[in-house]
């Protein structure tokens, strides 16, 4: 068995909506059935029981594989290290022995670590080597363990999805973006990007937040900083045994010791405080511990905090004590479960020395052995849920501490008897106020209620309560896909939406334009270039040209789209590549679109297509479908039924839902040429439909079309139009057959005394496919100038050229034909042969470089 590739698809694709490893496996004969392979199932079970059933998705008569293995035991060790996947599948493919194997991640260094584990295991159980199927999977939980979100960053991403407000990573830490475009939010943990620098320092200052809250009235401890281990004995003193010392800008409970008696203990508290920062030392106030959670102006949680302990069994020591509490599966060594285990560390053991024990001691059955004086849980302590006990006025001092500081995610450390009344009735106060709180102690409390805590700041941030859909973070999406008119579709409705008066991202094969100016260049229609426009924040509306590359590469860029346009198929391109041979399978990739529509959303489709307006069977929303023939059988059932389709009526382009009807004149949409040029009256269709769809006004609607010119500025390489000494000059893109049907029925519709053509192919195009554009094109101009560039993308010298010309062979028109080394020359070529009245259609390569070539003629003439 081979691996020969392996993929992460980061967002939704041909298989799923799961995020997903993909990967290229072929096995030799003797590997496409296991039941041939004597002994190895019962090889692999040994060393793997975890694996479950093997059996193939598609049917029970299909013979299990390699491959099939590979994909349930690359599922199964992530599911057994706690990954919550579910998906998988094994497709063959047209190659015989090739497999894509398909396995769900949830982290994708996890998927990969999976991957090459159950690798391993195959290699292991055929030839009969070892494989610690309980090291692979711990080691796989420790890898999810270190990546994945934290609970308290999960907790708000989590409410977040609830509601269908996209989310994205950052960094491999707890950096998050909510939303997209403008309508994007931050979050840093439990921070939230409205909270500034300046709060978050006066937070992490321990005394100049404490002066603050004293100066608005909120009780707190006396205390200062202090520089030296006497210094702090000697202020202890002063304020009176026993004491706190704690870090003054330190956080999650380290180097915090409280109840500090004793000289000895003091030396040991300073020590820890100093290994944080500067020392500071406060009255200790008697009473329990309790972490109050203020979100904007609301008390949404409160827990008391015990400190870390263990009882005793008059049997066990201490140490054996600890070690067996540690052992409940809730406790771990970081932030990923809802305890930490119990450290037995120098505090500790001064805690010990205080109640007169020692880590080797044994307790008497019953008694309680504090083993710190701290409550936090990132220290071992344990939370108690107290949300419903808080008095009102406890409530209101923690609530004015929060703003007082201004953090918008408070949490609110407070010393008291009971929160059941007021702080100042019983000697309590507040002891810290903490930007970015740890919330697991909210979340999974070790006694009492869970709190969605999550939800309260999601709600702090996009507004709403449960379940509110009114504001989801989200901006108008259009993706756009097919074989031609993708490019001069997504140009013109985002053309529409700057009409609109929207600051508009968008993608294509030209680069990446925000707001009308460029920020990348070079084919930009895969998925990275889509999340780069999501996360600037300026973009009000996106429209994202989705190449087939993209998909297969990585998926989308985006979870959903409001509206999803396939402009056309017809007899594909890219055939042949990427196991992809028929239109049919394309469309597979192509449709990916359309199956991750809003359910709000709508589908625009051509109704022409047969394969195109099959999609509308996958699509979650609606279907708007567009044709020139109004009278196509799709067409009038659809209209029949009350739903919306975009046709040409006679000289205009009109929108129809039931007896409703918007008519725009054709000689209002110039790059349409009055309707003389059919494939720019699809791609006008098409263009309607999508802003029909993402609920564009229509005065909008035709202000755009109206002010929408093909020329190279707007539409480089899509049926430009120059004048050339009286001659005209057409500069277009197109590479395939479909395309070059479009481009001659075109140029017929214009007046020519004579028509030549400027053409390659590309190299990675089967033979049939650059056959077919020439043996197209022989039937409509009189020349032919043929040339190859640089780069060939893998054929031989010449190969090209020698296919173009198998494709002219019997051309009924065509019958003067050259060949050229290099684009320009050809260009430049075609140029000479011009007489005015003539007519020559360029098919450029190099669509910016060709395009300023063919300009600075232009200006040359």
């Amino acid at each position: 068995m081979e691996v020969s590739r392996t993929r992460a698809l980061r967002g939704p694709n041909m298989w799923s909506r799961h995020t997903a490893i993909e990967a290229v496996v072929h096995c030799s004969d003797t590997e496409r059935t296991i039941a041939d392979m004597a002994g190895f199932e019962a090889r692999l079970r040994e060393r793997f029981p975890g694996i479950g059933p093997l059996r193939p998705a598609s049917s029970a008569k299909t013979p299990i594989t390699l491959a099939h293995v590979l994909e349930q035991a690359a599922l199964a060790l992530q599911a057994q290290a706690g990954c919550p996947v579910t998906y998988s599948h094994t497709h063959t493919t047209s190659e015989d022995g090739t497999y894509q194997v398909v396995v769900e991640y949830s982290e994708e260094d996890v998927g990969r670590a999976a991957f090459e584990k159950a690798v391993e295991l195959i290699n292991a159980a055929q030839s009969g080597g070892a494989f610690d199927a309980d090291a692979a999977v711990k080691a796989l939980r420790e890898t999810d363990e270190d990546i994945r979100l934290g609970p308290s960053t999960g907790s708000i991403v989590d409410a977040a999805c609830k509601r269908g407000i996209p989310f994205r990573r950052l960094t491999q830490g707890s950096l998050v973006q909510l939303g997209w475009g403008v309508k994007q939010r931050r979050i840093w943990a439990a921070e939230v990007d409205a909270t500034s620098a300046v709060s978050e320092s006066i937070a992490q200052d321990k005394d100049l937040s404490k002066r603050l809250l004293q100066s608005a009235g909120v009780p707190v401890p006396i205390g200062a900083p202090v520089e030296t281990v006497d210094e702090a004995w000697e202020l202890a003193l002063e304020i009176g045994l026993p004491v706190v010392v704690k870090p003054l800008d330190g956080n999650q409970g380290k180097g915090v010791t409280v109840n500090v008696a004793s000289r000895e203990h003091m030396e040991i508290a300073y020590k820890a405080a100093d290994e944080i920062g500067t020392v500071m030392v406060e009255k200790f106030l008697p009473g329990s511990d309790y972490r109050l959670l203020v979100v904007g102006d609301k008390l949404v949680a409160a827990a008391r905090r015990d400190p870390p302990n263990v009882t005793g069994d008059g049997v066990h020591t201490v140490r054996q004590l600890v070690d067996k509490v540690n052992e409940d599966p809730r406790r771990g060594d970081g932030h990923a479960t809802s305890l930490t285990k119990i450290r037995l560390d120098d505090i500790a053991i001064a805690r010990l020395d205080l109640q007169g024990l020692t880590p080797e001691s044994v307790p008497d059955k019953g008694q309680r052995v504090i083993l710190r004086n701290n409550a936090n849980l990132s220290t071992g302590g344990t939370a108690t849920d107290v949300t419903d006990d808080v008095h009102p006025e406890v409530a209101a001092r923690a609530i004015a501490a929060a703003t007082v500081v201004g953090l918008h995610v408070c949490g609110v450390d407070v010393v008291a008897e009971s929160v059941l009344k007021p702080l100042e009735e019983q000697s309590g106060g507040i002891v810290e106020v903490n930007a970015a709180p740890g919330l697991r102690m909210h979340l999974s409390p070790s006694y009492g209620k869970g709190r969605d805590v999550g939800e309260a700041i999601i709600s702090s941030i996009y507004g709403g309560n449960r379940g509110a859909a009114s504001e989801d973070g989200r901006i108008p999406i259009v993706a756009v896909t097919g074989t031609n008119g993708k490019t001069t579709t997504s140009r013109l409705v985002a053309h529409m939406f700057a009409t609109q008066g929207l600051r508009v991202g968008m993608t294509n094969t030209d680069g990446v334009y925000v707001d009308g100016r460029q920020t990348d260049s070079g084919d930009c229609s895969g998925p990275k270039s889509a999340r780069n426009v999501l996360m600037h924040p300026d973009v009000e509306a996106a429209v994202f040209e989705t190449a087939r590359g993209g998909v297969l590469r990585e998926g989308l860029g985006f979870d959903r789209c409001q509206v999803a346009v396939v402009t056309n198929l017809g007899e594909g391109d890219h055939l042949g590549m990427n196991f992809l041979n028929t239109v049919e399978e394309l469309a597979l990739v192509k449709r990916v679109i359309v199956q991750n529509v809003a359910p709000n959303g709508y589908a625009v489709l051509n109704a022409a297509d047969p394969v195109v307006a099959k999609m509308a069977e996958v699509c979650p929303g609606q279907v708007i479908f567009f044709a020139s023939d109004r009278h196509h059988p799709l067409m009038a059932t659809h209209r029949a039924q009350g739903k919306r389709c975009v046709y040409v009526d006679g000289d205009a382009l009109v929108a129809a839902q039931g007896a409703w009807r918007e008519s725009i004149p054709l000689r209002d949409i110039p790059f349409t040429r009055g309707g003389a040029i059919p494939f720019q009256n699809e791609n006008a269709m098409a263009s309607v439909a999508a802003a029909w769809g993402v609920g564009l006004d229509w005065d909008t609607i035709r202000r755009g079309l109206a002010s929408f010119m093909s020329d190279p500025d707007s539409v480089p390489g899509r049926f430009n139009v120059m004048d050339y000494r009286g001659a005209t000059v057409i500069a277009d893109y197109g590479h395939n057959g479909d395309a070059m049907r479009a481009l001659v029925q075109a140029v017929q519709a214009l007046p020519a005394n004579k028509r030549s053509v400027v053409i390659s192919g590309a190299g990675d195009r089967r033979d049939e496919d650059i056959r077919i554009q020439t043996q197209i094109l022989g039937e409509a101009f009189d020349e032919a100038i043929l040339f190859q560039d640089a780069c060939q993308r893998g054929r031989e010298d010449g190969e090209v050229l020698a296919l173009l010309q198998q494709g002219l062979k019997g051309a009924t028109r065509t019958k003067h034909i050259e060949e050229i080394r290099g684009e320009f020359v050809a260009i430049d070529r075609a140029l000479e042969r011009l007489q005015p009245g003539d007519l020559c259609l360029v098919l450029v390569d190099q669509v910016e470089e060709a395009l300023a070539h063919l300009n600075q003629r232009v200006r040359e003439a």
